[in-house]
């Protein structure tokens, strides 16, 4: 997926905790028993037999969508190499265009659902560049072999479900039942459960029609789905800031919430010397350190990481969508002599943080709060700048202060 592929990756990474999985040999043979232990459950669940058995009377194990399943933690990319992607030149321009040619549609769902036009458009950019990649894996196939592989049976068998409960209502078939490898469909990337949960039929055809080239379906759920996870309707998602010298840096939490005004008493501001408007309570957000841009950032943060749980998705979209509103460039610079830790070397981080007494409480190579918090008590105990930054050169002064 963009930009795609990423995106998707992250999408399913999201369902469940990345950690190094042994190789498990898996065989088609294997996948049509579990096809039969699993029929009982899906027809009790509610799917009807003749949709069960029709679907699965092609099913083979698709053996590239459990590799490519498997290795997600590999995935490395520093924010600002993907923020150049994700948020290029052509996205933003191909943006302005999709929002002009749908204007009268996301006018009406933003005024529906109370999330801006330029939001729903830059998820529907960065999740398939708006509708030109929607996926063309068959999602059954896709749900059946990953619930089969058992690295995360529960969460695919429950997308295995809901995509063959779609089918039964009539609302795709089988044949335009598509998606990405990791089963996410149509214009906006829904996987099967949040289609039940969000999915709308804007368009009054007696369908939610998230696949076809009509996108106004897949963008009014998608708007459903933010307000459904709580969007604040005219607070931004975030604005990029200056930090001023003599920061508290420990201030950089989102835990710690303050009013932009609290945050202006402190030397915050914007990138024009002002104080930010006062949206609600904001944190200040460093997601390369204290080298990098700054970030203070909303409720509609959190409820953009609902879609997708890492920092940089939010960012593109947030950013995406202001420089298709017209807004400019970010002004902060990047540490952009670094490079992205390796899943070994994140593994490595976290057994050390947690050895020296600074317990990032899962080793699982994910640089979530735990281990972000992990990294700013360390820097802490060493006279460090403390933005609980996880960089290479943090993981060289860890191994040399064995």
């Amino acid at each position: 997926m963009r930009g795609i592929t990423f995106f998707l990756m992250l999408m399913a990474s999201s369902a469940g905790a990345q950690t190094s999985t042994p190789d498990v040999v898996r065989t088609n043979e294997g996948l049509q028993e579990w096809i039969l232990a699993f029929r009982p459950k899906a027809l009790a669940s509610g799917v009807t037999a003749r949709t069960y058995d029709t679907a699965m009377s092609g099913v083979t194990f698709a053996t590239k969508v459990v590799e490519r399943d498997r290795n997600q933690s590999e995935f490395t990319k520093t924010i600002w190499d993907y923020l150049e992607t994700a948020v290029s030149d052509l996205r933003i321009s191909n943006g302005k265009a999709a929002l002009a040619k749908q204007k009268a549609a996301l006018e009406a769902i933003e005024a529906k659902y109370g999330v801006p036009a330029e939001i729903v458009t830059a998820i529907w950019g960065l999740e398939s560049a708006y509708g030109t990649f929607r996926g063309t894996d068959p999602v059954v196939t896709s749900m059946a072999s990953l619930a089969y592989d058992a690295r995360r049976a529960a969460f695919f068998e429950n997308e295995l479900i809901s995509a063959l409960s779609i089918v039964d209502a009539g609302q795709a078939n089988l044949e335009n039942l598509k998606g990405s490898w990791a089963g996410a469909m149509g214009h906006t990337q829904f996987m099967p459960s949040s289609f039940w949960g969000y999915a709308v039929d804007w368009t009054g055809d007696g369908k939610r029609d998230i696949w076809g080239d009509d996108p106004r379906d897949a963008l009014a759920s998608t708007a459903a789905y933010l307000e459904g996870h709580g969007w604040v309707s005219g607070q931004p998602w975030g604005v990029e800031v200056k930090i001023p010298e003599g920061f508290d840096y420990l201030l950089a939490n989102r835990e710690v919430l303050k009013s932009p005004s609290d945050w202006a008493a402190l030397g915050v501001m914007d990138t024009d010397g002002k104080r930010v408007l006062d949206h609600g309570p904001s944190s200040i957000l460093l997601p390369a350190g204290a080298e990098g841009a700054a970030f203070m950032v909303f409720k509609n943060f959190e409820v953009l990481e609902s879609y997708n749980t890492a920092d940089a998705y939010v960012i593109a979209v947030g950013h995406l969508a202001d420089r298709i509103a017209g807004g400019a460039p970010l002004q902060g610079s990047w540490p952009t002599k670094d490079r992205a830790l390796s899943f070994d070397e994140r593994i490595e981080l976290q057994k050390e943080l947690t050895a020296q007494g600074f317990d990032t409480q899962k080793i699982d190579a994910k640089i979530g709060p735990l281990t972000v918090n992990a990294v700013r008590g360390w820097q802490v105990s060493q006279g460090l700048v403390p933005d609980g930054y996880a960089s290479p050169r943090i993981l060289d002064l860890l191994r040399s202060a064995r």
